[in-house]
């Protein structure tokens, strides 16, 4: 991967064309996955050179792959933002549903790329498996601290797990996906992602005190 000091030294149109080739190689990874993504494919569709292709990644396709995964996790999470940092509210969690339901369906994606590296991950490569492992989890934390808010802040009863609520969250949004994309509709997303909010809406203090009257 190109260090800090190399990455200053390429110049705007290099930076362009580089960004150019990671992206076009997301979109090809998610249609076919890792395995059928070939250089050849990626350049055809950038209109790269071999030399220019190994210039930006020298470790080659798999550092490439790599660096898609990071910036697919960046792409993720910036589309969660601001929502994501301020779950504190049920407002703020529908705002958050909202912003991730048209980041995969406005683009058409009906898949997540987090999702589908992270099964092909442990048999291509252990680095590319952490990647994915740590964006995940990081995923997982930040959703569990929206949780952890809501606690604080009495909306939800002291007893709520967040790091349960924010592994079921996480599961639908992959599995609404798979369910979403022969559908070529976005309601089995919708759907499952109301199913996994059910247990934090479940654990509110209006619903704790309600079942704990004789």
């Amino acid at each position: 991967m190109i260090s800090a000091m190399d990455e200053s030294k390429i110049t705007e149109r290099g930076r362009r064309t580089r960004q150019r080739i990671v992206e076009a190689t997301g979109e090809q990874i998610l249609a076919s996955g890792i395995g059928g993504t070939t250089l050849d494919q990626v350049r055809a569709a950038t209109l790269t050179s071999k030399s220019q292709l190994f210039h930006y990644f020298p470790g080659g396709k798999a550092e490439l792959v790599r660096e898609v995964a990071q910036w697919e996790g960046r792409q993720l999470f910036e589309a969660q933002e601001p929502y994501i940092r301020d779950l504190r509210s049920w407002e703020s969690w529908e705002q958050w549903r909202a912003a991730l339901i048209n980041y995969y369906i406005s683009r058409g994606r009906w898949a997540c790329p987090i999702g589908s590296l992270a099964t092909q991950a442990a048999m291509s490569d252990p680095e590319l498996e952490q990647i994915i492992a740590d964006g995940l989890r990081t995923w997982r934390e930040t959703l569990a601290d929206g949780v952890r808010r809501m606690r604080d802040a009495g909306l939800i009863a002291p007893a709520a797990d967040p790091l349960k609520v924010a592994t079921v969250i996480l599961a639908a949004i992959q599995g609404g996906l798979v369910l979403s994309q022969p559908e070529r509709s976005a309601w089995p997303l919708e759907a499952a992602l109301d199913s996994a909010l059910g247990p934090l809406h479940g654990a509110s203090l209006t619903n704790a005190v309600v079942n704990s009257m004789p």
